[in-house]
């Protein structure tokens, strides 16, 4: 993620969405794939594995950017996708992007 881009969203509407994933989403490199692609947009948050098997995202930064992102993901990972879920959750201040442990 680029700081400075995120930082210039300050005086923008921010978005923040919480998107799970199911399918054969653990153990395939969907955490680190996710984050790869969060370095290539002005988005914040987290990826991380859920205890049933799920894989949860959220972002937040700007509303093209966010949608970007997830449609990024989406591609990526789409054979291991079977479900997306999405929804809108309150922002938090979050510093880059990372994989949640």
């Amino acid at each position: 993620m680029d700081d400075d881009r995120l930082a210039r969203q300050n005086d923008r509407m921010i978005v923040s969405k919480r998107a799970v994933y199911s399918g054969r989403v653990q153990g395939v490199g969907f955490r680190y794939a996710t984050q790869e692609l969060a370095d290539g947009f002005a988005v914040a948050g987290y990826v991380r594995n859920l205890p049933n098997g799920q894989v949860e995202v959220v972002a937040q930064g700007a509303p093209e950017e966010v949608e970007a992102f997830l449609a990024g993901i989406a591609r990526r990972m789409t054979g291991y996708i079977g479900e997306t879920s999405v929804h809108d959750v309150p922002a938090e201040d979050f510093k880059g992007f990372r994989i949640r442990h």
